[in-house]
């Protein structure tokens, strides 16, 4: 298994895993948004045999009332199914928030799975007083600080790129 940055010549099987993953091209089209419209934007894909299993994307998210801050949002991330559940989504996860880290990013924000995501330190946003702009469940809506009390203090809605409205 490789984790590593996603290159352009890339773009056609993060489609493709994507779409498998998903069932529906939304998400792959998103992707394909956010690599043109987001920025800054971590984009890993995972290797086996030389090909492309796996995508994880972060893109940039706003906090209101707290401008200064410095948050991501991991969406989406995807496995081609025949190769879910052999440890290629936790590589992809790790490694994407160890790369947040390394470029200052002090929180991270996911709409996902309730017992997937908290075995990384995520847990309910509405915790730390964060809500999200969409009408999500509670349970689904989790973050997690990559900094001490990084969001000690600071209450808002979270607001995605405008690409997330259409998914």
């Amino acid at each position: 298994m490789l984790i590593r940055s996603e290159k352009q010549k890339d773009c056609e099987a993060v489609y493709a895993v994507n779409e498998k993953a998903f069932e529906t091209s939304a998400e792959a089209k998103l992707v394909d948004i956010l690599r043109e419209q987001s920025q800054p934007v971590i984009s890993l894909v995972c290797e086996e045999s030389q090909d492309i299993v796996g995508h994880i994307m972060f893109s940039t998210v706003k906090l209101s009332g707290h401008p200064e801050l410095k948050l991501m949002g991991l969406a989406p991330m995807a496995v081609a199914p025949e190769h879910q559940r052999k440890g290629f989504g936790s590589a992809l996860v790790e490694t994407g928030l160890e790369q947040c880290r390394q470029r200052s990013y002090t929180a991270l924000v996911v709409l996902g799975h309730p017992r997937y995501y908290p075995r990384f330190g995520f847990s309910p946003a509405s915790g730390f007083g964060i809500k999200c702009e969409y009408n999500v469940s509670d349970e689904v809506f989790m973050a997690v600080e990559l900094e001490p009390r990084a969001l000690s203090g600071k209450s808002g809605t979270v607001r995605y790129h405008p690409a997330f409205n259409n998914v």
